[in-house]
């Protein structure tokens, strides 16, 4: 399943938009931003008893419960919040909408969240996000000519959003249609607006597999351009081969800017790649030391593959017990459980 985008459109505040925010609605907001997500959930509890207003507060119940991924709360807290809106639909209206597309997907009713994109579409043609994510729904639905439809139309109102180009590549590749993905990445490069920088040049050269290129426009953003240019270089550098020069590059990048789970978890599979499985497994549990950084159930993987090559089976095994507690759907979890065990 492509991941939808979590658009964070309004959570640091709501100013401007017809409604003050009251204090413990701000207090939960913070929380949900630094991703503590039970202080956030205590916050918003007080706002309601504080009697401040009720459709944010919900909003914000509905985001803490998303950064949980407990999409069948958050969907409640997002129906409730509408429930309480006006006749005539606002701003923030359109924001929980959106969040409330993403927890039908995620919760696999993917009926309710076109419907709910199809209601953003109605009431403005020009939401790029609703384009885009509807095209995506649609793709995992079969459509594929209704989401190429809906992925052009959003290229179309944004045509310089290379974050969202390369969004819809990855959904398209996700899906079996990698090639017919390209097409627009190439089209990007050769037609792409004159802001076009060496990151973007350099990412896109990335998905074409022109490596070389990609290389060395990333070279030129490294920079400037913080962790993600930093990840494209490294995994250019290994998929050229060079797995000591991408070790290189995430550790550099570590030491100038400090932890950050998804480098350490790329350090970590170079490490794998050179045998160094102690440095390996070093940097996982680095990794897993940041929380929620999003990156666990991968790096959690990786930790029990890498106990593998060090011929640590029970401990694999202990692992891999408790990731598919964690993870109980994951399938290629359970076929290794059921190696380690056998």
């Amino acid at each position: 399943m492509v991941p939808i985008i979590f658009i964070m459109t309004m959570v640091l505040g709501l100013s401007g938009c017809g409604k003050e925010t009251g204090d413990f609605t701000t207090a939960g907001m913070n929380s949900v931003v630094a991703m503590n997500y039970d202080e956030a959930l205590e916050s918003f509890d007080q706002a309601l008893l504080n009697e401040e207003d009720a459709r944010l507060v919900l909003r914000g119940k509905g985001l803490a419960y998303m950064g949980q991924a407990d999409y069948e709360q958050a969907a409640a807290s997002f129906e409730q919040a509408l429930a309480g809106s006006d006749m005539l639909p606002d701003a923030v209206d359109v924001d929980i909408n959106y969040y409330l597309a993403t927890c039908y997907y995620r919760l696999g009713d993917r009926a309710k969240a076109l419907a709910v994109y199809d209601a953003i579409l109605a009431r403005s043609g020009k939401e790029t996000a609703a384009w885009y994510e509807r095209g995506v729904v649609e793709l995992d639905e079969g459509n594929y000519d209704q989401a190429i439809s809906d992925f052009e139309k959003a290229m179309e109102l944004a045509p310089a959003d290379y974050d969202m180009l390369v969004r819809i590549y990855e959904a398209m590749n996700d899906n079996g249609y990698g090639e017919q993905g390209k097409v627009y990445l190439q089209d990007a490069l050769e037609n792409g607006t004159n802001n076009m920088g060496d990151y973007d040049r350099g990412r896109i050269s990335y998905y074409l597999e022109d490596y070389v290129t990609a290389r060395n426009k990333l070279e030129e953003a490294r920079s400037s351009g913080g962790q993600d240019a930093c990840y494209y270089l490294g995994k250019s550098w290994e998929a050229l081969g060079d797995y000591n020069y991408a070790a290189s590059v995430y550790s550099s990048y570590l030491t100038e800017h400090g932890p950050d789970a998804r480098i350490y978890n790329q350090l970590a599979l170079c490490k794998l790649q050179l045998g160094s499985y102690q440095e390996a497994l070093d940097a996982i549990r680095e990794g897993l030391a940041i929380e929620d950084s999003g990156m666990e159930q991968t790096l959690c993987y990786n930790q029990i593959v890498i106990y593998e090559y060090l011929e640590d089976y029970d401990q694999a095994l202990v692992l891999c017990r408790n990731y598919l507690q964690k993870y109980p759907t994951d399938t290629q979890a359970q076929a290794e459980y059921l190696f380690l065990n056998r």
